[in-house]
């Protein structure tokens, strides 16, 4: 019995750190493609100036697409990946909470701190300056 109930616990502190670290991997791959994105918004604005239509991959084809609307859909994307990328690493720290519950370690303390908006930062800025 009592190996059972170790079994269920180790089976259970596995899963919430097998859980962690694809979360952790789909971060590391949203990230890569962000900054592909970025190199090309960086591309467009610098070594592109001239052009007018820019070559666009899709799938396996590459298709000449308005240099402007190319430059919207990738700010589109970058926004669509900073939010999926926010919203796992706020799972993340549930998680990682959750699986320092199961091995008896206390809460994280620091680690649930968010930067200051820029609303803030400009209030800091005022005070500041008095």
């Amino acid at each position: 019995m009592e190996a059972q109930r170790i079994l269920e616990y180790l089976t259970e502190v596995e899963e919430a750190a097998e859980g962690i670290l694809a979360n952790k991997q789909q971060i590391v791959d949203l990230d890569k493609k962000r900054n592909m994105n970025r190199e090309a918004l960086n591309a467009l604005k610098h070594e592109l100036v001239s052009e007018e239509k820019v070559q666009v991959c899709f799938g396996n084809m590459f298709i000449k697409f308005p240099k402007a609307k190319t430059k919207e859909m990738i700010q589109q994307d970058q926004e669509q990946l900073d939010e999926e990328i926010h919203k796992l690493r706020n799972v993340m720290k549930d998680q990682l909470n959750h699986l320092n519950n199961l091995q008896g370690k206390p809460e994280l303390t620091g680690y649930n701190l968010s930067p200051l908006s820029s609303d803030e930062v400009k209030a800091i800025n005022h005070l500041l300056k008095r």
